[in-house]
């Protein structure tokens, strides 16, 4: 299953340019991350995930993307959009979904990879716009994509495969719009505000 990342990468790339200075030390629903952080971890995944896009075996998809508001440098507002307009182009390349790949030190499936990209640009990009007091919408096809990847870690027994990569299930109701779902499935609550 082949997504268009660009929606995604584009609606971030936007978020990303909007964040103030003055809010770079707001709370995220990432606990361990402010906000600053979390567009610092962004800049890292657009690197990783394009180098697994291209097969690169490189420090970018050797290593986790970081999460340090001091590594953002001055030019993160120009350089972040930038690199994750490049990650959406590298994954317009149908070899990019196909065989194995290492992101964050893994190796995986081109087609995982792919997944996990877009999953962490919607769901980061949630993050980004609750951080930032805004809503937050994603184009249907990236929506259903990563329903049906953080669904497949949701249910029972799935705690394990769960650890590192999203929090326990918030139970949100089943005729919630779709992107509530995916964020509760996601660990996170909709309604939620950043601590």
């Amino acid at each position: 299953m082949t997504v268009d990342l660009e929606p995604a990468a584009r609606r971030m790339a936007d978020l990303v340019r909007g964040v103030p200075d003055e809010l770079l030390d707001a709370a995220t629903p990432c606990p361990e991350y402010t906000l600053g952080d979390l567009v610092d971890h962004v800049g890292g995944l657009a690197l990783a995930f394009t180098a697994a896009a291209t097969k690169a075996k490189d420090d970018a998809s050797a290593q986790g993307p970081s999460g340090d508001a001091s590594r953002l440098g001055d030019d993160w507002r120009t350089r972040i959009p930038r690199d994750l307009a490049a990650l959406a182009e590298a994954w317009r390349d149908p070899g990019a979904w196909s065989g194995v790949t290492q992101a964050g030190g893994l190796e995986l499936p081109g087609e995982v990879a792919g997944l996990v990209a877009l999953d962490e640009l919607v769901i980061h990009g949630w993050d980004v716009a609750r951080a930032r007091g805004q809503a937050y919408d994603c184009d249907p096809r990236s929506l259903d994509a990563v329903h049906g990847f953080v669904a497949q870690f949701s249910g029972p027994g799935q705690e394990a495969a769960r650890a590192g990569l999203f929090g326990p299930v918030v139970e949100v109701p089943e005729d919630a719009p779709l992107l509530d779902r995916v964020i509760g499935l996601a660990g996170r609550d909709p309604g939620g505000t950043p601590d």
